[in-house]
This record gives structure tokens, sequence and C-alpha cells, in this order.
């Protein structure tokens, strides 16, 4: 058995995907493009992939033009708009040349028997029709939000996009209740994600996930990083929809059946953890301001800022703020986000409300404060919280505050529902064997 795994940016949770198919007897090569291989082995080390011996990695090129292939932070538009047209045939070459190694007797591997790729690349999909096989896409969103994306089609279908100019994002249309969609109640279009909300009609980010959504019908199955008890209305209507539709998450609670080392802990108490993610680009002003929010909550506090976060430049804090927070604010470029999650001194999360990182903290059962910058995320603040505007005071409310305590509550609640969706009988588990079983494993 032999599933190549080809992902967008956010490879994270294709990896955490593939080591749960190998677990169970798979042989996987994960194909990733050229600039993003580059940029995993920067930003991991050079020897990352040594953590994934069993693993074969292979690259495709970007088709992008040099300048764009050698830069440091990814014009994500440009990527989607070069895997539109780019991507099938180098792709659909590569399939070829696995197959062909497998006849000369120059494998390390069998012969491809099955096809697991990010939801986002249809192409993916023209592959493995064109080769016989069958696919299993990958969306690493919430449902609500993967129902967003695939209503697209029918939006068009309505005069809703795009908005005929930037007036409409202010006079009321984003406010339009959408009362139609099935699973979602007194979802605004303001709350769809973010592709939506341009008024050009050749939008490469719209116009990549309207692609997605039209092309998923055509995948032998539907993978979403989540849980049936989570969302149970949503993946009910989205199972009439899709009929081999599986919640597999979260990914790394079914990762931690799977026989591993456990994670060492760290840490000081009543920390507040800060991450916006692998992608999201502020200004430094705006970080900056952000600081002094959390340096003057009082509260210990780790924040993770990557070397791109802040688009352009280099960010220095002010001395004040530096002997303000030494004691108790660590600043780090990277950390195990899912260890410090789990550590019992994390009382809380401030999140940009990426669906993975929501489904991180949702596992480790500590509440979040979402600020959503960009994407999905509007749709996944929708569903899991309300806006904030002051740093300071709702960072003291989530950690010491009676609200607080509720939230850390109910985190609690979700995290019991997320270890019973993910133990050897539950929902996802079962979900995964049925993907297995009924989908990669089905000849012809």
């Amino acid at each position: 058995m032999h599933s190549p795994s080809i992902t967008k940016p956010y490879k994270g949770y294709m990896l955490k995907l593939a080591k749960l198919l190998h677990y169970r007897g798979f042989h996987v090569t994960f194909v990733n493009s050229e600039f993003n291989h580059r940029r995993f082995l920067k930003s991991l080390g050079p020897n990352s992939v040594d953590d994934f011996p069993d693993f074969r990695f292979q690259t495709i090129p970007d088709g992008l033009p040099d300048s764009e292939a050698d830069a440091t932070i990814q014009n994500i538009p440009s990527l989607c708009d070069s895997m539109r047209k780019n991507f099938l045939a180098p792709f659909g070459n590569l399939l070829l040349k696995l197959n062909e190694a497998v006849s000369s007797n120059n494998s390390v591997g069998p012969p491809v028997t099955s096809i697991v790729s990010d939801g986002f690349m249809p192409f993916a999909i023209t592959a493995a029709e064109e080769l016989g096989l069958p696919i299993a896409v990958f969306f690493t969103l919430a449902a609500v939000g993967f129902m967003g994306c695939k209503q697209y089609p029918t939006l068009v279908e309505k005069g809703l996009p795009p908005p005929k100019d930037e007036s409409y994002f202010t006079n009321g249309f984003l406010d339009k209740v959408i009362d139609w969609i099935p699973g979602e109640k007194a979802i605004r279009l303001r709350d769809l994600p973010a592709s939506f909300q341009t008024t050009n009609p050749n939008d490469i980010n719209f116009n990549f996930t309207l692609e997605a959504a039209v092309g998923v019908h055509k995948a032998s199955a539907v993978v979403v990083h989540t849980f049936d008890a989570l969302e149970p209305d949503v993946l009910d209507a989205l199972s009439s929809m899709l009929p081999h539709i599986y919640a597999v998450g979260p990914l790394q609670l079914l990762l931690n059946q799977v026989p591993e080392d456990p994670l060492e802990a760290m840490g000081t108490k009543h920390v507040v953890y800060v991450n916006f993610g692998s992608l999201a680009v502020v200004t430094a002003q705006h970080l900056i301001e952000f600081g002094w929010g959390l340096a003057n909550s009082k509260l210990p506090f780790f924040w993770v800022i990557r070397p791109d976060l802040v688009a352009g430049e280099s960010v220095i804090f002010p001395p004040e703020f530096v002997a303000e927070t030494m004691e108790r604010g660590p600043i780090t470029s990277w950390c195990p986000q899912e260890q410090v999650l789990n550590h019992p001194s994390v009382g809380g999360f401030l999140t940009h409300s990426g669906w993975n990182s929501t489904m991180e903290s949702l596992s480790a059962g500590v509440p979040m404060l979402c600020c959503p910058l960009f994407g999905k995320q509007r749709t996944n603040c929708f569903y899991t919280c309300s806006e904030w505007d002051d740093v300071e005071k709702i960072v003291k409310e989530m950690i010491v505050g009676e609200k607080g305590k509720k939230m850390k509550n109910k985190a609690m609640e979700w995290k019991k529902l997320a270890e019973k969706a993910t133990d050897p009988h539950g929902s996802s588990w079962t979900n995964l064997d049925n993907l297995v079983n009924r989908v990669l494993l089905r000849k012809g």
C-alpha cells in the first residue's frame, strides 16, 4: 500500500495524517513544492526529515519566477495561482515515475495505490482520475469552515460575490444572514472565509476556493480535521452532500494512541500562551501595542514570534517593555505547540483562531481568546468565541476571573468529548478505519 501525500504550505497536519496512515501499514511518499520544502528545512533544520525515517520526500517545481521562488516570505496568492496552472503535469509525472521505478526494480516501495491530498489542490483529483486511483482530500478546517467554502458555487449562482464595490463592505451587505446553508444557523456573509470579501471577480484566493469547492465532489473521500461531537449538525449536513466524508481529529490525540515517547513538560504556573500561527503577518506597531497589553496584565506569558511575523522588518521592543516582562514573558521564534498547550501550567491560549490551533487547544482542555487575522479564521472565531478588544483586560479575566473559570470548565468538557472521539472505539478512530478500508484500500 503506497499513498503519496501532497500538501499546501501549512503541512504539519498532513504529516500527522501521513504518520497515522504509516502506522496502519502504508508506505508514504510526501510530496511538496520546491519552495515549501526549502522553507520546511530552513524552519526546522536540515536534518528535520530524519524525524520521518520511513517516509520518502519528493518535490515538484513551483512554477514561480526565480525572484519569488527564492523569497523568504511566501506570496500565498502567487503560489495558489501557480498550483492551479502548473502543478498537474509535474505531479502526474512524479506518480508515473514512482510506478516506473517499481516496474524496473529501482523502487524502495510498492506501487502507488492511492493518493491523499490537501483539499485545496483539485489538480490532484485530476491526476488520480487519470491513473484510476482513489483519492482522499484533506481539509485542515473546521467542518463549519469547509461548509462555508463549499457554498461558493451556490453563492455565485445567487449573485452575491463579488460585491460591486468596496462600499458593500461597510453598508450592511456583509451583515446579511444566510439562512439556507445546511447545519449553520444565523451565519452572516462576513463570517464566511475572507476570500469571499473581494470586489475582483478574478481574485486568485476566491477562485482558488471556488475551484476546490467544485472539484471536491469528484474525490473518493473527504477528510475534515474535526470530530463528530464537536460539529454534529454541520457534519450531518455534509454527509448528505458528500457520502464519503470522514471527521478525523484531533489528529494529535489519534497519534497519542500510537506508541511514542511522551512529550517533556515545560513552562511556569498560570502561563498565557500566545501564538499567531505560521502564516499571519502584522505591523510592527500592532505587535508592540499587543505586547504592552500582555505586559500590563502582570501575568506570566510565553509568546511565539516568528522571524517573518512582521512584514518587511524586524521588531525591536522598547527597553521599558523588556524590563517589565524579563522575568515573566519569554519570547521565542518557535516551540512545540502541543507540548506547551498540554502542560498543566498553561491557563489560556491567545490565538489567531486558526482551526488547527483551535483543535490543539481543545484537545488540551485550554480556553482560548481568539484574534482572527485572515482566511477561515473569521469563520472559526464566529464558531468558537466572541470578539475581544482589550488584551490586558481579557487576559486577566481568562486567568484569574470568574468567566475564566467557566471557560476552563467548558474547555475541559470539550477535551473529554475530543478524547472520546479519538479512543480506539470513538467516532474519529472509526472514521479513520472507514477511510482506509472503504476508500484507500478499495480496488478499481
